[in-house]
């Protein structure tokens, strides 16, 4: 296989003008050419009077490759082989592994400890997709939250009810075996070349299905509704783990419990804390949801070429330092999306923001957040970011009118300090329902005026993004977990007791979907060999 990349495509390039243009690339007849296929697609729109894509392309040749490229002599062009997950070699387990969480890591953990033959159990607290879609939108509808099944806890993870982003930071070649598995599974093809790919919460549903049919289907087991309580061990080993189903505790003998719980798990968090485990406050970050309308961004982003379907709905990623030495940036951008209510327990407000496939609702939001530090908890007690996010919800609740409802404040009155007392053209789109309220009573004051200056300093970088009609939601608290359990670099396992493996983003070694299904691959790996 021949790679070459930096191709340019315009938007209404077709199979065989990337046929032509790779045949020219390396200097050959089209009849030489077996196959292409994209493996990289991104949108240039530096200049917004010249949209396009930039692509790397797989070119299968029914000649000699090597000589072709050598005759090529193009610095873009190079062998390359195909991507392939192998299986580490495999010892035997005495006794069947234990996952305690299925999301992102918890899922891939084990698809891989099945695929091996290991069994695993899976246990969630959460209810199965079918369930937790009708526990989310009675929520909505009613006011009455499921704590244990919601935006943040169920079949697939927070993740499952996102926009479903695949883009990462991570190098790790294990993310291939991410995005195949999505795709084998019933993703859309596209998220295996798209720079910034995603599913979309519509289809992600029935993906995660799909693989959890496929890791029973190899022997492994997925209990919903079960809640591990506590473990045994013995001379500093795992021995087993205590389980909570159905009202009724029982025992699973197991050598590995790896703990892919989530961010939001906290009662998980403080059994672990509580039973010696050892952890470690984190950095995270907090703030607001943004709203703008989904058709002035498009056009602030793609000029004329807005509306073109190939490029969909258009997405933004802005980050500034402000004077008072933090971080603010938007997170988890949500094109053609809304604002959805994320609280897991009672009496709080908090927001995610979640879209379809199609990515066509009238809004685009993102997070705007503010990263704050140990120092700003209040405790040296590891929880004690938790007991932050906390207290931000509670009083996001309280300044929302209560009954889940979130308080909202229009940009323009962020940014001179008053109440809203009516709104623009920006509807904000958090169902639940929301009242007027500044976001200085429930956020800290470092917080807010950092998103002031953030706000305005963005503005020049994505024109109208301080526009006086956008809309602030509050709360947003679950940008990542709040604590790190400690692990060994080199085995994975927790540094307080052999055969425990906390993974992913709940353990605070992920950030996003794709990192935490790579750290719950790593982890069974470890399992495995």
């Amino acid at each position: 296989m021949i790679r070459i990349n930096n191709i340019r495509l315009e938007l209404d390039y077709n199979d065989t003008i990337i046929k032509k243009k790779a045949a020219k690339e390396l200097r050959i007849s089209e009849k030489a050419i077996e196959k292409v296929t994209l493996f990289r697609r991104s949108i240039d729109a530096r200049k917004k009077n010249d949209v396009h894509f930039l692509a790397a392309l797989d070119v299968y040749l029914n000649i000699n490759e090597k000589n072709a490229v050598s005759k090529a002599k193009s610095k873009r062009i190079s062998l390359a082989e195909p991507y392939e997950y192998k299986l580490p070699s495999i010892k035997k387990l005495n006794n069947r592994p234990v996952i305690v969480g299925f999301g992102p890591a918890g899922m891939f953990a084990g698809l891989i400890l099945a695929e091996a033959g290991a069994n695993p159990i899976i246990i969630e607290q959460g209810a199965d997709c079918g369930k937790r879609v009708k526990d989310i939108d009675n929520f909505i509808l009613t006011g009455k939250l499921n704590t244990t099944s919601n935006i943040q806890f169920g079949e697939g993870g927070a993740g499952t009810f996102s926009d479903g982003k695949l883009n990462t930071g991570t190098k790790d070649p294990r993310a291939r075996k991410v995005l195949n598995e999505f795709v084998n599974h019933g993703a859309p093809e596209e998220i295996l070349y798209n720079a910034k790919p995603h599913i979309g919460t519509d289809n992600l549903r029935y993906v995660i299905k799909n693989i959890r049919k496929h890791i029973i289907n190899l022997g492994g087991e997925v209990h919903f509704n079960s809640k591990c309580i506590s473990y045994k061990q013995k001379n500093n080993k795992i021995t087993a783990a205590v389980i909570k189903e159905n009202g009724s505790e029982k025992i699973i003998e197991t050598d590995n419990i790896i703990l892919a719980i989530g961010h939001s798990s906290r009662d998980t968090l403080k059994m672990l804390y509580e039973s010696d485990i050892i952890m470690e406050q984190k950095p995270f970050s907090v703030g607001a949801r943004i709203e703008h309308l989904r058709e002035e961004i498009d056009k602030t982003q793609y000029g004329a070429f807005a509306g073109n379907e190939r490029l969909g709905s258009a997405p933004y990623k802005l980050n500034v330092h402000t004077k008072n030495g933090r971080g603010a940036y938007t997170f988890c951008m949500c094109p053609g999306g809304e604002v959805v209510p994320a609280a897991s327990e009672n009496e709080m407000v908090c927001t995610n923001g979640m879209s379809r496939f199609d990515r066509d609702n009238t809004n685009s939001n993102s997070a705007l957040l503010v990263s704050v530090t140990p120092e700003d908890f209040g405790s040296e007690n590891p929880l004690a970011g938790i007991e932050y996010q906390r207290r931000i919800e509670k009083s996001a609740y309280k300044y929302g009118g209560g009954d889940y409802k979130a308080p909202v404040q229009r940009i323009g009155d962020f940014l001179t300090k008053r109440n809203t007392t009516a709104l623009g053209d920006v509807i904000p789109s958090y169902k639940r329902g929301y009242e007027f309220s500044e976001m200085d009573n429930f956020l800290p004051d470092y917080v807010t005026e950092s998103m002031r200056e953030a706000i305005i300093t963005m503005n020049k970088y994505l024109n109208g993004f301080s526009h006086p009609d956008a809309v602030l939601t509050g709360a947003e608290t679950r940008s990542s977990s709040p604590v790190r359990i400690l692990r060994n670099k080199d085995t994975l396992e927790s540094v307080s007791v052999e055969g425990m493996y906390p993974c992913g983003e709940g353990a605070g070694y992920a950030g996003g979907i794709v990192s935490a299904a790579v750290d719950g691959i790593k982890c069974a790996e470890k399992i495995l060999t």
